[in-house]
Formats: structure tokens, C-alpha cells, sequence
């Protein structure tokens, strides 16, 4: 029982003012609460409010660059297709377009329009992320962030490296941030950040009680960090595919078994095969199958990582090239059976229903606003085409200014390493290749595809015809040309600028320094189940090449030191 006296007492802390009140609490917690505020009011600015335009549903996002590049879900952004309107907690409306899309892992870049100061998220680290960490997670639960000022909840990061086995047809949450704070529909795509306002997730799954839409404090986000790997590759308007290693795994002992290995894979011409040990994959060690998937996972298709194996006794460290989950059309397909229905239309007038069934029809394909309609462009295999010829520009204009004039012929002579032949190379109207200062071999189209195929020296003059070639033409001219994205060059950061081009038979990919713009290496593939001829190219002190190395996979095989690089004034 309280006493009369005690009860007063209380009573009259509760009716003094704060400022009295908080005179009585420790400083230390006055200060975590201030902090914690102030993180909120700072993270608040980049969370965005997604509205199909239709009145059909939404969710959630985050800007992650002032220019108004976003990320959200593919679930929250499939239903409107290339258009939605995001509003801020600047209490703005902005139109909105698709950008690119990630249908394995339930991610979408979009963008918002109309500015290029947006209040932008600073990306964290997942992989610091521990269980126990504080976490927000602000967004559009229910859709009532009608005002624009969006929810916010308070939780734990509850759990790590979670994996959440494909939902439907597609989507696969590998190596996600559990939390429990309060994830409910209409978060989909939104922010969790750290306690200091950092990114560190994407909001994507909750689980639910069975009988209704209820948080019951078990959600998931995908990881910054997994977003990180995808960016580039979103950037570059596609829909993008998740990695694979080429083979089955099975956990035994605390050891990932290699059970079954296709014979194409480029993890097999590393070495690997069936009853090998994977012990670690782009640097993460991996004690179980559930392991490897959670790193292969957040991986996209085509990049080269480090890996890791044990094989016969002895450890082998290699590079492999990881292949895609889906073939291309196989993706496409699924994407299209795992896309929500079109949002539903206000009914027509009685008698109307043939125009009711066109509208619902056509959902997808409504009038776009012309500031939308200016930055979109629709082709097949893309989620907006738009932003892929950007990048082509940005990237031919780099080669322009880092190669040497290549409007005539160029003439590269050196000697290469380990008492290899001194090379003359020509590239323009016609190629040739000269050793030792004998006679030059014009070299066609087929003499530059069986260089590469046989691993013969000609396959020097096919990477440097690609790189001569893309700077005269142009990827307009050159052939099949698209922006890949971004990815590691043989395995290590940062990530490179990626271009990609078919002429003939042919097909090259172009590495760029993300910073500086120069052409780094070039790789010309003349089988996709064979390993392309890769020259990397090294630069002097003028950014001029003054060595070439040409490898097939893991061998080097030549490397040739610069000594004379002429650019002709004339095509010969």
C-alpha cells in the first residue's frame, strides 16, 4: 500500500514541468534521448512516401543521392511500372520514374524529379551491423503518411545473415538484417537505419500472423550492402540477375561439399569439382550451403570473385566468374508471372464494361506525365533504356579523352617479357600483327576469333581492334552496345565501370577507373564457355599505356612493354 504522503509526492512530479522534472534524471540518459531525436529528425529527410498513381497502393523508399536516385522494392514499384509520385517529409509531391530493377532481390533504384538537391541517406556498413544494435525504420506503414510525414519505429537489430527462401517465383532475401521494430504494410522499400541515422537496409518482408496483416515483431531488410553490389548494375536501367557458382552444395560436418558442378561453369575451369571444400567466397568464410547462399546471394551475375576451396589435399585460391540464377528470357518470363495484377480503375459508366476491360488492360501503359515521359525510354530486357544510353555516352566520352587519337590508324610496337617476340601491331581499316620485326599477318575477323579460341598472340590485336574501334565508332556505330553496370576487375575494388559491346562474332567488355575515366582493361570473348582474352592495360605518369598483359583466366601469358604508341594522322 502507498502511503498518503508518497502518493502526493508522486502525484506532484508528474504535474511540475519537464524542465523540473528533468532536474531528477540523469544526464546521461537526457543526452541518448536528445541523440536519438535528432537521428530521427536527420533520417526523416530521405525516407520517401510511394503512391501508384492509379490509387492502387505504395509504400516506402529512401533517396540515396541528391540528384533523386531512390531505392525501394520491386514489389512496391512493380504495380505502377515506369511512373509513381513519392512524396518527402518537405510535404512535396515528385513525379517519379523507373530506373532499373532487381526482381531476385526485391529491389528497385527509381527517380525522383524536378530537383537535384534532395536530402539523401549516407549509406552504412551492414556488414558492422550486430544483433543488438538500435535500429529505426520509417516509412508508409498502411499508406498513412497522407500529410507526408512518415511513421517512425524504434526496435533492435534482432538478428544477422538471415536467409529467406524465395517467395513465389523470385524473390530471394539472402543475408538480411532482422529487427523488431514495428514492420507493417506500406513499409516495403523504406529505410532501417542505424541509431546514427546511417543507412544500413531495405526494408522487405515481415512475417505476419496467419489470420491477418499484423507485425508480430519478426521483419527483414535486405542489406545496404547487397544494395551497394547492385547499384551500378541498377544504375544501368536493366533487369538485373542474381550470381550462382555453377554447382550444388551440401553441408556435411561443418564443411561445404561441392555435390554436383556443371562442366561449363567457369568455377570448374578454376579447379573446382565435385567433393572439393568451399572454405571462403569473396572473402567471407562459409561453414554451410545455408552460408554460400547467403554470400552468392547478394552477388550479381557476371561479376569475378575470390574463392576459396580444398580439393584433393591441397588448398587452391582462385578468381571465378560467377554465372547468372536465370537465363535471360527465363527471367524475364518469371518477372512477368510474379508482377501483381494492374491496379484496378475507377468504373465506367453503365454499358461501359468493353471500356472498363481496356482500361484494366492497359494499366501498365496510361499516359506518362512529360517530365517523366522525357527521361523514360521502354525496350525489351530494360526497366528504362534511358538511363543505359547515358551511360554509354559518359563512358565513349572518357575513352575519347584518355586513348590516343584514334580517327586513323594506331601503330604499337614493344618487346614482350620472358624472351617473348618483339610486337608490331597495327589497328585500323586493316589489322596485322608482326613479331620480331618480320613480315606483318593481316589478321580478319576469323584470325582475331581463333586467337582468342587457340590463346595465340592475335588475340593481343583483338582486344586492342575492340578498344580501337569503340573510340572511332562509337556505341552507336560499333555494334550491340549496353552499360553492364559496375564490378570488381579480376576480383578486386573498387568497382569498375563496365561497357559492353558485340561486333560480328566478338564480344569485348570495357573496365574503367571509376574516378579518373581511363580504360583499364578490355576483354574480348570469342566463346562464352571458353575464357575470353583479357589485356589489362597499364599507364604512365602522362595516363599514357606503357604496358600490356594479356591473360586467359588465371595465366598470364605475354606481357608487352610500350615503347612506341603512334596515332596516324591518315587511315592507311
Amino acid at each position: 500500500m502507498i502511503d498518503r504522503k508518497s502518493f502526493l509526492a508522486a502525484c506532484l512530479l508528474v504535474a511540475l514541468p519537464a524542465t523540473s522534472r528533468a532536474a531528477d534524471v540523469d544526464a546521461s540518459v537526457l543526452k541518448a534521448e536528445a541523440d536519438r531525436i535528432a537521428a530521427i529528425a536527420e533520417a526523416t529527410k530521405s525516407a520517401v512516401s510511394v503512391f501508384v498513381p492509379s490509387g492502387a497502393g505504395g509504400g516506402s523508399g529512401v533517396v540515396i543521392d541528391p540528384e533523386g536516385f531512390a531505392l525501394t522494392n520491386f514489389h512496391v514499384s512493380s504495380p505502377a511500372g515506369a511512373y509513381m509520385v513519392c512524396g518527402m517529409a518537405d510535404g512535396n509531391l515528385y513525379d517519379t520514374v523507373i530506373v532499373g530493377i532487381d526482381p531476385v532481390g526485391d529491389l528497385a533504384l527509381v527517380k525522383l524529379l524536378g530537383r537535384s538537391d534532395f536530402s539523401a541517406a549516407e549509406l552504412g556498413n551492414s556488414d558492422r551491423v550486430q544483433q543488438g544494435d538500435w535500429c529505426m525504420v520509417i516509412g508508409n506503414p498502411f499508406l498513412l503518411a497522407n500529410d507526408l510525414q512518415p511513421t517512425v519505429t524504434w526496435g533492435l537489430i534482432s538478428g544477422v545473415h538471415r536467409y529467406q527462401y524465395p517467395s513465389g517465383t523470385l524473390l530471394e532475401y539472402a543475408d538480411c538484417l532482422q529487427t523488431d521494430a514495428s514492420i507493417n504494410p506500406g513499409n516495403s522499400g523504406g529505410p532501417l537505419y542505424a541509431a546514427d541515422s546511417k543507412l544500413i537496409g531495405i526494408v522487405g518482408r515481415a512475417s505476419f500472423e496467419k489470420r491477418g496483416r499484423v507485425n508480430v515483431g519478426v521483419g527483414y531488410a535486405i542489406s545496404i550492402n547487397q544494395a551497394k553490389n547492385f547499384l551500378g548494375y541498377l544504375h544501368s536501367g536493366r533487369i538485373v540477375d542474381h550470381a550462382t557458382l555453377g554447382a550444388t552444395v551440401a553441408t556435411d560436418e561443418g564443411k561445404v561439399i561441392v555435390s554436383n558442378i556443371l562442366e561449363n561453369s567457369d568455377a570448374y575451369r578454376r579447379g573446382l569439382r565435385y567433393g572439393a571444400e568451399i572454405l571462403a567466397v569473396n572473402g567471407r568464410d562459409v561453414a554451410s550451403a545455408n552460408d554460400l547462399q547467403n554470400v552468392l546471394g547478394t552477388l550479381p551475375k557476371g561479376w569475378r570473385v575470390p574463392i576459396s576451396f580444398r580439393h584433393e589435399g591441397r588448398n587452391v585460391d582462385t578468381i571465378v566468374r560467377l554465372a547468372g540464377v536465370h537465363g535471360r528470357d527465363e527471367l524475364l518470363e518469371k518477372m512477368a508471372a510474379s508482377m501483381p495484377p494492374p491496379p484496378p480503375r475507377p468504373k465506367q459508366k453503365e454499358g461501359d464494361a468493353e471500356k472498363d476491360q481496356i482500361a484494366a488492360a492497359n494499366a501498365h501503359d496510361a499516359e506518362l506525365p512529360a517530365s517523366v515521359e522525357a527521361v523514360y525510354e521502354a525496350k525489351h530486357g530494360y526497366a528504362n533504356y534511358y538511363f543505359n544510353r547515358l551511360h554509354q555516352q559518359r563512358l565513349w566520352e572518357a575513352l575519347k579523352k584518355h586513348s590516343p587519337d584514334a580517327s586513323g590508324a594506331w601503330t604499337i610496337e614493344g618487346p614482350t617479357d620472358n624472351d617473348g617476340p618483339v610486337l608490331e601491331l597495327t589497328l585500323g581499316k586493316q589489322v596485322s600483327i608482326a613479331t620480331d620485326g618480320g613480315q606483318p599477318t593481316l589478321l580478319d575477323a576469323t584470325a582475331l576469333y581463333d586467337g582468342i579460341d587457340s590463346q595465340q598472340l592475335p588475340a593481343f590485336a583483338a582486344c586492342l581492334d575492340a578498344w580501337h574501334r569503340m573510340v572511332e565508332l562509337g556505341p552507336d556505330r560499333f555494334g550491340e552496345v549496353y552499360y553492364l553496370g559496375t564490378m570488381p576487375l579480376r576480383g578486386e575494388y573498387p568497382l569498375r565501370d563496365v561497357l559492353v559491346g558485340t561486333s560480328g562474332e566478338l564480344e569485348s567488355w570495357f573496365y574503367f577507373d571509376p574516378e579518373s575515366g581511363r580504360l583499364e582493361a578490355v576483354e574480348c570473348w570469342a566463346d562464352r564457355f571458353r575464357d575470353p582474352a583479357e589485356l589489362l592495360i597499364e599507364a604512365g605518369d602522362n595516363n599514357q599505356p606503357v604496358g600490356l598483359s594479356l591473360y586467359f583466366g588465371e595465366r598470364r601469358a605475354w606481357r608487352m612493354q610500350v615503347e612506341q604508341w603512334k596515332a596516324s594522322a591518315n587511315e592507311q
